[in-house]
């Protein structure tokens, strides 16, 4: 079995491959909030048909479990590969421990959860992007498989609850059907 030290050493062997994953990084992370910020002013525009609704569920769920995440992780503090490994990561990284779950896969993911209310399609897309992002942030050196995964069933759970169970339940969201 290859090792985190073994990815990383042949990635970094290739310019080409080291510039693509670090700019797809960025890349992704950045269409990711461009369009959960149209999805905002999207929200903000149904005011006067949803009196808010979408807006209001579509700004507190995601921005509540990011913080919960991220207070999660760095309560946890888990180390990353590199540090793990003692290697240099093919994504520019130096940050110490708070490895476990991934924000930026379990950020993608809620947001792609969020968009899927109202524009399943683009949800879907976003969805193939973090799938994407999680493969770059595991061969990049800088999480571990367990942490993307962590990352996007964390997303997943609180999407079916706050979205599926309590807001279809009990009548506080659009579903797109």
């Amino acid at each position: 079995m290859i090792s985190y030290r073994e990815i990383t050493e042949r990635i970094k062997n290739n310019n080409g491959l080291v510039t693509a994953l670090n700019v797809l990084d960025k890349a992704i992370t950045y269409i990711t909030v461009i369009v959960y910020l149209i999805f905002l002013i999207y929200g903000f525009l149904q005011i006067p048909e949803d009196k808010g609704l979408l807006l209001y569920r579509s700004i507190l769920i995601p921005g509540v479990s990011f913080i919960i995440v991220s207070v999660y992780r760095k309560l946890l503090s888990a180390p990353r590969p590199y540090e793990v490994y003692g290697f240099t990561p093919v994504l520019k990284k130096d940050t110490k421990g708070k490895s476990f779950p991934s924000r930026h896969v379990f950020s993608i993911f809620i947001v792609a959860f969020t968009v899927f209310q109202a524009f399943p399609v683009v949800g879907a897309v976003i969805c193939v992007l973090g799938f994407l992002l999680a493969i770059i942030r595991v061969v990049g050196g800088v999480h571990f498989i367990k942490d993307v995964v962590a990352g996007f069933f964390m997303a997943l759970i609180i999407s079916i609850v706050c979205y599926g169970i309590f807001c279809g339940v009990f009548g506080l969201v659009m579903l797109p059907f």
